[in-house]
């Protein structure tokens, strides 16, 4: 049944795919920006196209930033000989709100996943590699998340560094089976990071 009309509609349909949002919260914010002032609503179509058409990869470790490299590979304070491999743009900044890693990260993009037809060459694996060749790298830790995929990504990405004599590790258990790091606490995710091991 329409009742309010087109716009409203469309307005509340395009919220509604955005992940985690249903339609009572899409018609909720649907209202909310109606309501706002001109202006605010402006300012917030201008950051979503701007954001779209000036995000990119950083080019040495894959997460999203607006210049060349992100502020973290470009930091001379952190340590660049310690690598850590995360899932998603998203893992990172979990990591990053412990306050507490002082390297540096690869972003994959995605977990190795046959059933889902994502193979090694779909995320960046070889962009790691690459990476590893051309640094001079002490140790790799492995923050893939605990779900099947994550493990069997984490395996293969150890099976193919374990040649070159870089120490690679594992985050603990401390993060559970199946969870998502962007959904755990930071006191969780720094067990799992001290309690990392060898593999």
């Amino acid at each position: 049944m329409d009742i309010y009309g087109g716009q409203v509609n469309k307005l509340i349909e395009e919220l509604s795919r955005l992940p985690g949002i249903g339609g009572k919260t899409a018609q909720r914010l649907a209202f909310h920006i109606i309501n706002m002032p001109e202006e605010r609503a402006k300012s917030l179509s201008d950051a979503i196209m701007d954001a779209k058409q000036n995000i990119k990869y950083c080019k040495t470790c894959y997460t999203i930033t607006d210049r060349e490299e992100c502020p973290i590979c470009a930091s001379p304070n952190r340590d660049h000989k310690l690598i850590m491999v995360v899932e998603t743009p998203r893992d990172l900044a979990a990591y990053e709100r412990c306050g507490q890693y002082k390297g540096v990260y690869h972003v994959l993009h995605g977990v190795i996943n046959p059933a889902m037809g994502i193979g090694a060459n779909d995320i960046r694996l070889k962009e790691l590699i690459m990476r590893l060749e051309q640094v001079d790298v002490e140790e790799l830790i492995i923050a893939t998340n605990s779900s099947v995929e994550g493990e069997a990504t984490a395996m293969y990405i150890s099976k193919l560094v374990k040649p070159s004599g870089i120490k690679t590790s594992r985050i603990a258990s401390g993060v559970p089976v199946g969870g998502d790091l962007e959904c755990i606490d930071e006191v969780t995710l720094l067990r799992a990071l001290d309690g990392r091991i060898t593999i």
